[in-house]
């Protein structure tokens, strides 16, 4: 039986890509893309003519269905993505599922990837740390999904369009408090960039191209928090912070009681007030 070959495309530099996976694209019958015009860029670089079909988010089911089909039909099938693997915070997982149950052979020709990457450049010693990749779009959704990482003792790894990246952080401070916070940019590009500062103070002007944000684990932090108590709070529930967990967080940063930060809300609802 033909097989389905999941292979890892640049992520920024046209030369990271492997020689197993210019063979698997030269001999395979055709190419699934997240953006066919995107993969023309690489395939045309390489010299590389194979029929293309398009494989993204929105259509993945039906196009596991298709290239079910065409392994049904003797055809080997490569899975690209517009960049490092598929699966990986890209389309490719619910293909894989699918052709799984139905006992299609699949291989992997790994590549490079973001996060890999920029924990290698980031410099931390601690071997564990934790990939969530893209936030979610709403705020409470956003808490779901984090509420299970706030305590794990890891460095945590997102990454971010230029578009969000000063929300991400603003919400990421607003959850965790004052942390470590390597920026890491452009990976594999000219403009390749590594900045280490904290979550309070990064962010970005004029945000330009793909971000890989690590936020070291807590107990790595040594930094007294920015602000008197009522700016701390302010920028708290700005983040979209609830206030309950605000005023925890922020007794607890600051080595108060949550009685005594719960005053300083309250005049400041006051003052809000007149």
């Amino acid at each position: 039986m033909a097989k389905l070959y999941l292979v890892g495309t640049p992520i920024g530099n046209l030369a990271d890509i492997t020689l197993r996976a210019l063979e698997t694209l030269k001999t395979v019958d055709a190419i699934a893309c997240e953006d066919t015009r995107h993969s023309l860029k690489l395939l045309n670089h390489y010299q590389i003519k194979k029929p293309l079909f398009a494989c993204h988010k929105f259509n993945e089911r039906d196009s596991a269905d298709k290239i079910f089909s065409m392994i049904e039909e003797g055809k080997n099938i490569a899975l690209i993505t517009d960049a490092g693997m598929p699966c990986i915070s890209d389309p490719g997982a619910i293909v894989v599922n699918m052709l799984l149950e139905k006992g299609v052979d699949i291989c992997v020709i790994p590549g490079a990837t973001a996060l890999t990457s920029a924990m290698a450049l980031s410099g931390i010693c601690q071997p564990i740390f934790t990939f969530i990749g893209f936030l979610p779009v709403k705020n409470k959704d956003r808490q779901k999904l984090l509420q299970q990482f706030k305590d794990v003792e890891s460095s945590l790894v997102f990454y971010s369009s230029p578009y969000d990246v000063n929300k991400d952080i603003e919400y990421l401070y607003g959850f965790f408090g004052e942390r470590v916070l390597h920026i890491v940019r452009e990976i594999t590009k000219i403009h390749e960039e590594h900045i280490v500062t904290t979550l309070s103070q990064g962010k970005i002007d004029a945000p330009k191209g793909e971000y890989v944000l690590i936020i070291e684990c807590a107990d790595k932090v040594d930094i007294k928090p920015q602000g008197d108590i009522s700016e701390q709070l302010d920028a708290l529930l700005k983040s979209g912070v609830d206030k309950k967990n605000a005023i925890k967080q922020v007794a607890k940063a600051n080595g108060l009681s949550k009685d005594e930060v719960y005053k300083i809300a309250l005049e400041m609802t006051d003052v809000d007030k007149n």
